[in-house]
């Protein structure tokens, strides 16, 4: 499991490991893991042109002493002072002594179009706001030059706890952090500008309760998945009821059906006008036409996904005394109070649009600040949220760290590709798993179907839930 931790966990933690070093040692550190990086990404160092953008903190510091090292290997390493008079001394005593140049900002435009790497060094971890009006218009240069751009730490501009930005920042190809990620890495709209994120070890240690953000990989899923035992039968796997799908919209019941009979749980239940849709495609569901509290046993509900105006059959699952996933127009539908009187888990999953409209805000607001909008709807709603988006963010009840999920691709930006989510995470909470847990193993499973589905191509909502398999033994394997 990847996870961020704040700047002042990430400050913390520094100066209790720099108190254990000798002085200047985790400077050293981070500026090696940099300069094996940047050599890496150029391919060969000797003679190849460097342009070190350096503000006045510790992250120019880092940059000046990997330009030392690029520079002792060959390369030739010039140096843009952004703040001279705050410049790290130490660091640009050893580029000089290394033989790299310096040059000020007003002069820097040829160097940096005549670039093969730029490492962008000019604002740390601790910075606020975009760029200042010089370093803006240096970025402007770069964006116009053919280099790679280097990133220390996270790319300037950025709000490292956020994830917002806030103004001009630089978009870097790859971005190497040290000792830990910060959030701003990994949630959108600044992880856009990071480009591929590299993690050195410099020996921090932040403590794993303290973490703002968790990102599950692999090994986490698998470990979430459930499989059955051999005394398993189809109730004692979970049974998901789906209310959902209209006249207007029965391809939402069967989408989400799709999704649901593939995501662990023993048996479906399907409530709503889109019966004879769902069993022409799916006979082993198990259709009721007589609402959800007389539709039979289920561990879990699904509700919204085409519902229309529906808002009887919303209110009506939400009195069940199991989980409830709320979707779509089961949102819009969906009273506040029914929903924060809940005992049971509810699993709320809103695009941007959804989430603003929940919040009271404009859309543009939930997608600059992603992380603080999943947040306060969970809270507003004492409901776990998935705010679905290029990353996922699921935020429980309790506060603690947010899940992120990056496993999806641009193509799953299609209509029905939502209710096949809903279904599948359904499903897992059906099958036993806790709303955070359903949450953000579903996100991830549909995200990997995605890119299976899609191959670089357009796709369909049904060709997702048919790569759910797939996606899944990928996760076992």
């Amino acid at each position: 499991m990847r996870t961020a931790y704040s700047v002042e966990t990430v400050r913390a933690a520094e100066r209790a490991l720099m108190a254990r070093l000798p002085e200047g040692a985790l400077m050293q550190r981070a500026a090696a893991g940099l300069a094996a990086a940047c050599a890496e990404l150029l391919g060969r160092v000797y003679g190849s042109r460097v342009v070190l953008l350096v503000g006045s903190g510790d992250n120019g510091g880092d940059a000046l002493y990997a330009g030392a090292r690029l520079a002792r290997r060959g390369a030739g390493v010039t140096a843009v002072l952004l703040a001279p008079e705050r410049t790290h001394g130490a660091g640009l005593g050893a580029l000089r002594r290394a033989g790299g140049t310096v040059t000020a900002a007003d002069a820097a435009e040829g160097p940096l179009l005549r670039a093969d790497l730029v490492v962008d060094g000019i604002v740390g971890i601790g910075g606020k706001g975009g760029l200042r009006p010089d370093a803006e218009r240096l970025a402007g240069v770069v964006a116009r030059s053919a280099a790679a751009v280097v990133a220390v730490d996270l790319p300037s501009g950025v709000d490292a706890d956020s994830g917002e930005v806030r103004g001009a920042a630089l978009r870097a190809d790859l971005t190497v952090t040290f000792g830990a990620y910060k959030p701003g890495l990994l949630v959108d709209p600044a992880r856009e500008y990071a480009g591929v994120v590299r993690l050195v070890d410099i020996g921090l240690e932040p403590p794993a309760a303290d973490a703002e953000l968790e990102a599950l990989q692999h090994a986490d899923v698998a470990r979430l998945l459930p499989v059955p035992a051999a005394e398993s039968d189809k109730y004692r796997r979970g049974v998901v009821g789906i209310a959902a799908g209209s006249a207007r919209y029965p391809g939402a019941a069967v989408l989400a059906v799709s999704g649901a009979l593939r995501g662990g749980a023993g048996a479906v239940r399907y409530v709503g006008p889109a019966g004879d849709a769902v069993l022409a495609r799916f006979p082993e569901t198990l259709v009721s036409d007589a609402g959800p509290a007389r539709a039979g046993r289920v561990q879990a509900w699904v509700a919204g996904p085409g519902a229309g105006d529906d808002a009887a059959t919303v209110a009506e699952v939400l009195e069940a005394d199991v989980p409830v996933l709320l979707d779509a127009d089961g949102l819009r539908l969906a009273e506040r109070d029914a929903v924060r009187r809940r005992t049971a888990p509810t699993l709320m999953t809103p695009h941007a649009g959804e989430a603003a409209a929940l919040l009271g805000v404009r859309r543009e607001e939930v997608e600059a600040a992603r992380l603080a909008a999943v947040r306060e709807l969970a809270a507003v709603y004492r409901a776990t949220v998935l705010l679905k988006g290029s990353t996922t963010l699921v935020a429980g009840t309790g506060g603690g760290a947010v899940r992120v999920n990056a496993t999806g691709t641009p193509w799953l930006a299609t209509a029905g590709s939502g209710d096949v989510l809903s279904g599948l995470a359904g499903s897992l909470l059906a099958a036993g798993l806790g709303a955070v847990d359903a949450g953000s193993a579903a996100a991830y499973l549909h995200g990997l179907a995605g890119r299976f589905a899609a191959d670089g191509a357009p796709m369909g909502a049904h060709d997702v839930a048919s790569r759910i398999p797939q996606a899944w033994r990928d996760v076992r394997a």
